[in-house]
């Protein structure tokens, strides 16, 4: 049996021990509040804090809001005790209306209150320590109350961040450091505004004094907090895209699962992650696994649980054990999001998020993964058609050797058979014949050689297989630089972020580029030969281009029509397997370029399915 790791419960227990202090606090304020003269401008300041609470400035693992310069004008007009009770309600209220879990709604209010009560403390005890004058005093004074709550504040939130099992990261610290760092520079500058105003003679100060002074913040708060989120969506959905379309490169790379784990990572924040894979006959296995998961894979009736899974759900505390697979997951997860992928009716797959709170998953996370699961659900359905295609080419390429072995060498062998068998019966009686026919025999056998030699050489692993494309290009050329008699220059050079094509994609730039060295080598009498390769977002370009005599275009189409080996005609049923387009331009003494232009259509390599 497993046991809850000791980090699990010391986030709790400090919870509920900072709950317990700051409920102890707000309720002592409650039982020692002073007489209430104005209790409409007391609702007025509720509200102040109400609308900043509830318009915080989100970052991930928790928000920042601008209520300080609210709370410290309420403290200075009303004292410690009111305006920890209207605080500890503003908070309240907000965390009920926003329905955050019971812990949330016990510990935000409690947090916020007793970082306050003790910034009122150390502001109490050290004040009257200052020996400067009372201007210095009084910004002394507003700076050790302002630093001390933000500084109290962020150590508790900090302490409770590192207690949970979940990740609490540099880049997390720094982002929720400048969310801070903001709210305690607004709150500086108002605090310091609110002393200026206050010295000078400016009559009676009423409701209407407060409105005009704190309606500024209240806008801020307010338009802040919808530029974060509107900005938060605008990445999502740039993370989203970015997914979306590196996804589509990795189609046809056999080891996808890691490229998959980067992608999502990008997208949704999560502890643990798991991917299982559907095949065509309805068999499940785990393809990701991110975390802690006790299956055996040869647990198939486990795993045809994820089969009752048809639509995407989210499973909290509450109702975890009603998720399929929810007893082999680690005791510390408490939310998990299941996206099944289904595409035309046809589930491929099953993809799980996992985090250690519950009640974690938000909206916003909850559309990313159905749009995550959208995505891989085509791409392994593409996958599938991939090896369907390829296992389609095995057949035909087993069908192609097997009809060129009965064709070609089976043939010959027969043949070969039956002279020799006249030959041994005519060795005494005819031995003239018989010798014409053992040498007739030797000259199809070595005919019949060289076929099978071929056949094997085609058999061989490509250049661009056994090298890489830019390895197999280089070679190409250092071998045509090694005939000394060639007297070409041949130049390479490649541009954009090199990235791994399709092997198809690979075989076909490199035929190309091998047909056109030797189409140059023997018609062009060209002097300098210069090949470029350019990777863009999209597709692949390739020219080649060299200095030569040039040729009539019409003139080689008619030829290619009626030699099917000829190499313009090889070209464009290459260029024809990647949906790529090819464009030979060439005219009599200005030379020859070859353009071709590959769609990455979703991959690397707008193979055609």
């Amino acid at each position: 049996m497993k046991h809850k790791p000791y980090r699990h419960y010391s986030a709790p227990l400090f919870m509920m021990a900072i709950s317990f202090l700051g409920w102890a606090t707000a309720a002592f304020a409650l039982f020692n509040l002073p007489v209430i003269e104005e209790p409409f401008e007391l609702l007025f300041l509720l509200a102040f804090i109400f609308i900043c609470e509830y318009f915080p400035m989100p970052f991930r693992k928790g928000n920042s809001s601008l209520t300080f310069p609210v709370v410290y004008l309420t403290y200075l007009i009303y004292g410690i005790e009111l305006v920890v009770l209207l605080y500890f309600l503003g908070v309240l209220l907000t965390t009920l209306l926003n329905k955050r879990p019971i812990r949330i709604i016990f510990f935000n209010p409690a947090q916020l209150v007793l970082s306050l009560t003790l910034a009122h403390l150390l502001r109490t005890w050290v004040t009257p320590l200052l020996d400067v004058s009372e201007t210095a005093a009084i910004a002394l004074s507003f700076l050790l109350f302002l630093g001390s709550f933000y500084l109290i504040n962020n150590l508790i939130v900090d302490f409770v961040l590192l207690l949970r099992p979940e990740k609490y990261t540099l880049p997390i610290w720094l982002e929720k450091g400048r969310g801070e760092l903001l709210s305690f520079s607004i709150s500086l500058v108002y605090g310091f505004l609110l002393h200026f105003l206050g010295n000078q003679n400016r009559g009676d100060v009423d409701i209407f004094s407060y409105f005009f002074f704190l309606s500024p913040l209240i806008f801020l708060a307010i338009i802040s907090s919808i530029i974060i989120r509107l900005r938060a969506d605008k990445q999502r959905l740039k993370a989203l895209f970015h997914f979306s379309s590196e996804l589509n490169k990795v189609i046809p790379v056999k080891e996808w699962e890691e490229d998959i784990k980067r992608l999502i990572s990008a997208v949704v924040s999560y502890e643990e992650s798991f991917l299982f894979t559907r095949d065509e006959k309805g068999k499940w296995q785990l393809a990701i696994s991110e975390g802690t998961l006790d299956l055996n894979p040869h647990q198939f009736q486990e795993f045809e649980a994820l089969n009752q899974v048809t639509t995407l759900k989210v499973f909290n505390k509450e109702d975890l054990h009603q998720a399929p697979l929810a007893p082999y997951f680690s005791k510390t997860i408490q939310a998990l999001v299941y996206a099944p992928l289904v595409l035309d009716n046809d589930q491929v797959g099953c993809l799980i998020m996992a985090k250690m709170r519950t009640n974690s998953f938000i909206v916003e996370d909850v559309h990313s993964i159905a749009t995550i699961a959208n995505q891989l659900a085509i791409f392994l359905k593409t996958q599938m058609l991939f090896s369907e295609k390829e296992q389609r080419l095995l057949l035909e390429e087993r069908n192609r050797i097997a009809h060129d072995i009965h064709d070609g060498i089976a043939q010959i062998l027969a043949g070969v058979i039956m002279k020799y068998d006249t030959a041994a019966k005519k060795i005494f009686s005819h031995p003239k014949d018989a010798q014409w026919l053992i040498n007739d025999n030797n000259k199809i056998l070595r005919a019949g050689l060289k076929e099978i030699r071929d056949s094997i050489y085609a058999l061989r692993p490509y250049p661009t297989e056994q090298l890489g494309l830019h390895l197999a290009i280089k070679r190409k050329i250092a071998e045509v630089k090694q005939n000394g008699d060639v007297g070409i220059n041949i130049s390479f050079e490649s541009q954009g972020h090199q990235s791994k094509l399709n092997l198809l994609v690979e075989k076909v730039v490199f035929s190309i580029i091998q047909e056109s060295i030797q189409n140059c080598i023997k018609h062009a009498k060209a002097s300098n030969l210069t090949i470029l390769l350019r990777y863009a977002e999209d597709h692949v370009f390739l020219k080649v281009k060299d200095d030569g005599i040039g040729f009539s275009l019409y003139q080689a189409m008619t030829t290619a029509m009626k030699e099917p080996h000829y190499g313009i005609l090889q070209m464009n049923e290459d260029a024809d397997k990647v949906n790529a387009t090819l464009q030979i331009e060439s005219s009599e003494k200005e030379g020859t370029e070859i353009v071709v232009k590959i769609p990455l259509v979703g991959s690397r390599g707008g193979i055609r399915v």
